[in-house]
């Protein structure tokens, strides 16, 4: 654990987060970050298809009921969150909403929702999005939740917090990009980074071997974020 808290700390601390003094330099971050704010809904959906019924016939989950609305609760504000004026909107939806209001390119997002084909992410986070990807269709359900709690809702609003400093600090103009990280972080500091460190809780249900999975798998997902940022960092220069 004391590993995981350390990469964390590195992280909310890292230097791509310095780099948003000017508006170029956030549409350059965008360009790369969109394919982790999409690649986040795979492991939430795989947490979703382990934990309750997504199948058909319906039949009742094998976890208990409050596992089973933790999970969709963290969906359904995911998928259907609300825009600055009250519309429904998943979070996904929102940032290409903020990457068009601050003039950063989507025409390669864009390009890659209609294949789904790995080699059209920049290279950095194509490397990111593929960890993610085989962890969420092949991992074990500990391993997924460990990726979602240490990789993302539990690191999320401190590195978010950062990027909203730096932001506000440099008077850049990006009022939905900024409702954006603001958003992530009142809703995962206060709402689902506490439900999905209680799903983890429950299934590593305090055996070693799991909680030992669970700690490598979310010290690996962090280094990944880390790779993530020097690759956008380094891709400036």
């Amino acid at each position: 654990m004391e590993a995981i808290l350390k990469k964390q700390k590195e992280l909310t601390l890292h230097p791509v987060y310095q780099t948003f003094g000017n508006i170029d330099s956030i549409r350059h971050f965008m360009g790369h970050h969109v394919y982790a704010v999409w690649d986040f809904m795979s492991l939430l959906k795989s947490l979703q298809r382990h934990i309750t019924c997504v199948s058909l016939p319906w039949k009742p989950s094998l976890y208990p009921t409050e596992m089973v609305r933790l999970i969709n609760q963290i969906v359904l504000g995911e998928e259907s969150d609300v825009t600055l004026d009250g519309r429904p909107v998943s979070h996904f939806e929102l940032y290409l909403q903020a990457m068009e209001e601050v003039g950063a390119d989507t025409r390669g997002i864009h390009q890659f929702l209609k294949s789904y084909d790995l080699k059209l992410i920049p290279e950095g986070a194509r490397e990111f999005v593929t960890f993610n990807l085989e962890l969420a269709q092949n991992g074990h359900v500990v391993e997924v939740a460990a990726n979602f709690f240490f990789g993302r809702e539990k690191l999320i609003p401190d590195m978010f917090e950062s990027m909203v400093g730096t932001l506000k600090r440099e008077g850049i103009v990006a009022p939905t990009f900024l409702y954006y990280l603001e958003r992530h972080i009142e809703v995962d500091s206060g709402e689902h980074g506490p439900l999905a460190l209680k799903c983890l809780d429950y299934l590593t249900h305090g055996d070693p071997k799991l909680l030992q999975q669970a700690q490598e798998i979310g010290l690996k997902a962090l280094e990944m974020r880390q790779a993530l940022w020097d690759a956008v960092l380094h891709s400036r220069s």
